[in-house]
């Protein structure tokens, strides 16, 4: 007993070891998808380059390095593993399917499903770094402003209007940057603001729509959307369910029109603010609204973009997009416009919903609101960190120019040029920075940048749209500064 003991500690020693030494014939031979290849993917709307570096971890299990250009990614690992089925190379993390023959490999690629082929390479893209660009003129005076600025800047005559985390709106003179007056909200403003009139209308998180006096900042009333209690989460590194934005109030003909954070979608009477009608969606509105003739039109968190009545508030139709819609939807040439953060740009049908196209922004939100100008339509994005231009006809994309940051704003179209503004992060996935972009509007060609340094948090930048003022662009920063620059 005692020997039969003594021995199998040795005995068990000496099979690990022969385990060890033993031929590991299923790992050691290599697969012939295992290296680097390069390729395309996409459709006649767009095609990219896509790269994969097919690989064996350390448990001999085969993965794959992703490198994307067009959404900053290289050398990515890929979350899932690589199953091989005779010719086919399969991963469902990232969604590809492709056939092996040889030195090529093809099958689609998400897009979604876009066609794909790729060959052997060397070496696969590296990050360049951000380029050293003329950085324009600079601005032409600063005004800082309490707390942080998320909300774009609005200008109506001579004056600019903006609300900040600080819980105040602010009228800025938009010449000098003098502030005119000030209103003290008592909550945090997310929104841009409406002029309509001799009013100025916007939405605050303490619950209230605010109607102002124009000259002089006067409140003449306020109306409780009922959302006070919604709580808001800002960006962070490594939360997603960024809720930086509040909807701006529409006003036509005598009906001021709003979402709030409870899902609930108001008409509101200018002139005393009482409730006409409210429409209940499923979750967060945090955008604006668009009016298409007898029909007002928004979007919701929960999917759905929606057509109601402008009067009553009865339901037209509803399109579900399949991920949260915090883009304002436009209206264009008998289309609606809409991005959302999942898929990217749609063209619907305006009479009856049905999908005209769609366009993938490769895994980036579309959290900008596009502007069409002389038939082409001009919008920012998210991760992808590109000012586009695309035909409205058939969403093909004509350029993209990456400003190296977050564009969530809608671009300012003149006549020559395409101004942005970016924000940055860190830490995060991606490189993001921020800085303010000019763009030959032909070709999208990076001009001018004016980076805007890293002011601490995770964020800074400008996060709002710019706003067009005579021969100045004004711009406010996440960290609460309003700038104006002078235009080309």
């Amino acid at each position: 007993m005692s020997h039969a003991i003594s021995t199998r500690p040795v005995a068990a020693s000496l099979a690990l070891l022969l385990l060890a030494s033993a031929p590991r014939t299923q790992a050691q031979t290599k697969d012939p998808v295992e290296g680097a290849w390069l390729g395309t993917a996409g459709t006649d709307k767009e095609k990219i380059d896509v790269g994969f570096e097919f690989h064996r971890d350390a448990d001999g299990k085969l993965r794959v390095r992703l490198t994307e250009p067009i959404l900053n990614t290289f050398g990515m690992d890929g979350p899932g593993e690589v199953r091989r089925e005779g010719d086919r190379v399969i991963d469902e993390s990232l969604y590809i399917d492709l056939t092996l023959k040889g030195d090529t490999l093809t099958g689609t690629y998400p897009g979604p499903r876009s066609p794909a082929s790729f060959h052997r390479v060397d070496k696969l893209p590296t990050e360049a770094p951000v380029p050293d660009l003329p950085t324009g003129p600079g601005p032409r005076w600063e005004t800082r402003l309490s707390g942080q600025a998320f909300a774009a800047p609005v200008v109506d005559g001579d004056v600019v209007y903006i609300g900040t985390t600080g819980g105040v709106l602010n009228a800025v003179d938009a010449k000098t940057g003098a502030i005119t007056w000030t209103f003290p909200a008592g909550g945090a403003i997310f929104g841009a603001a409406t002029v309509d009139g001799d009013a100025v209308y916007f939405a605050c998180d303490n619950g209230f729509l605010y109607r102002l006096d124009r000259a002089t900042g006067k409140e003449r009333w306020h109306y409780d959307l009922g959302d006070g209690a919604v709580p808001r989460v800002l960006p962070h590194p490594s939360v997603f369910v960024w809720d930086w934005q509040s909807a701006r109030p529409l006003v036509a003909d005598g009906v001021v029109y709003v979402g709030a954070g409870d899902g609930g979608f108001h008409a509101v009477d200018a002139a005393n603010g009482t409730r006409k009608w409210r429409f209940a969606a499923a979750d967060k509105i945090r955008s604006g609204a668009a009016i298409d003739r007898d029909n007002v039109i928004f979007g919701s968190a929960d999917h759905f973009l929606y057509v109601v009545d402008r009067k009553t508030g009865a339901e037209r139709w509803r399109y579900d997009t399949k991920a949260d819609v915090d883009a304002t939807p436009v209206v264009y040439d008998g289309h609606i416009l809409i991005g959302n953060r999942g898929y990217g740009l749609f063209s619907l049908d305006a009479n009856t919903g049905k999908e005209t196209w769609k366009l993938f922004f490769w895994g980036s939100w579309v959290e900008s609101t596009p502007v069409v100008q002389d038939g082409v339509i001009y919008i920012g994005a998210s991760d992808l960190r590109r000012v586009s231009a695309i035909d409205p006809k058939s969403g093909r994309v004509l350029w993209r120019t990456d400003v190296y940051g977050w564009t969530w704003g809608t671009p300012v179209v003149t006549t020559d040029r395409v101004y942005a503004g970016a924000a940055g992060g860190t830490p995060y996935v991606f490189r993001h920075v921020a800085g303010f972009s000019t763009l030959d509007r032909k070709t999208g060609k990076l001009l001018t940048r004016w980076p805007l340094p890293d002011s601490g948090g995770h964020q800074w930048g400008i996060a709002g749209s710019p706003a067009k003022y005579g021969d100045s662009v004004i711009v406010a920063t996440i960290a609460g500064s309003l700038y104006a620059f002078p235009t080309e």
